[in-house]
């Protein structure tokens, strides 16, 4: 009777420790997803061992800024929790959409919302066409969404695209973030703040680019005074071909045009008859 009992005891302590470490991977999958979409995989397993995350150089990147058109107006007539909940809703929808494309969300700040390609993952110069094709999603979506308490206004954004340099790494230890330095990151951010509602302004480094990599329709908008850079030639992207005919994309991106004497040599660039003033 107490082998009967011991081996009953036994099997039932063998099926009580199968369900709490079954319910301990449950909850450390919970704990990985999270701390996955808030660090790269490889950064996130590098600090849970203890491991010191090193900087990293990328020789070419896309990053994308976008900010939401009257958005401190918006804020001054509506309540706090109103604020939350539509900008909540906006990049939970924006969060879903950018999961089609090989990016990597950076960051959301108020309401600027940055995303970069070819950043913790290099792809070539096909950064480009990924962060293009996610803008054009996002600016699309905007079309058909609705503010959660004001159903009847037309939500806008503005958005700017820069391909270069960056330096990518692990800043602090308490809610340690993932960030990017480097004057790209500036000039994207130019991009955005001198774009207009619903439209995506990107300079000439990017243009090249998906000129390279091929399928997108870009428009002159001419040259701009961008604080911090000077005159800058840049363009508009206005959308795919029906038929993209996608090049093999291996080769390095191309320099920035520097000199004011190049730029009639730019598609779409006539001399001086297309300086547009500074917004």
């Amino acid at each position: 009777m107490m082998m009967s009992l011991m081996e009953k005891y036994s099997k039932h302590l063998e099926v009580l420790v199968a369900e709490r470490t079954q319910d301990l991977m449950h909850e450390k999958q919970k704990t990985d997803r999270l701390l996955y979409s808030m660090l790269p995989r490889q950064v996130a397993d590098d600090l849970r061992q203890g491991k010191a995350s090193e900087a990293q150089s990328y020789v070419s990147a896309t990053v994308f800024f976008s900010d939401i058109v009257g958005f401190t107006q918006l804020s001054s007539t509506s309540t706090p929790y109103q604020v939350v909940d539509f900008l909540n809703k906006l990049y939970t929808t924006f969060d879903e959409i950018i999961d089609n494309h090989d990016v990597y969300k950076v960051e959301t700040i108020g309401d600027a919302y940055m995303v970069v390609s070819g950043v913790p993952k290099e792809n070539g110069i096909l950064h480009a066409s990924e962060i293009s094709s996610m803008a054009l999603d996002l600016v699309a979506v905007c079309k058909t969404f609705r503010i959660p308490h004001k159903p009847n206004t037309l939500l806008q954004i503005r958005a700017g695209i820069h391909s270069g340099p960056v330096v990518a790494g692990v800043v602090g230890t308490k809610m340690p973030r993932y960030c990017l330095f480097g004057d790209t990151v500036n000039t994207a951010s130019r991009m955005e703040s001198t774009s207009e509602a619903l439209k995506i302004q990107c300079s000439s480094s990017a243009f090249y680019l998906l000129e390279e990599i091929g399928g997108y329709v870009l428009q002159c908008r001419g040259m701009m005074q961008v604080k911090g850079k000077g005159d800058m030639v840049t363009y508009w992207l206005e959308g795919k071909h029906a038929t993209p005919a996608i090049k093999e994309c291996t080769k390095k991106p191309p320099f920035m045009l520097e000199n004011e004497e190049s730029y009639t040599s730019i598609p779409g660039v006539l001399g001086n008859d297309l300086l547009v003033d500074p917004l």
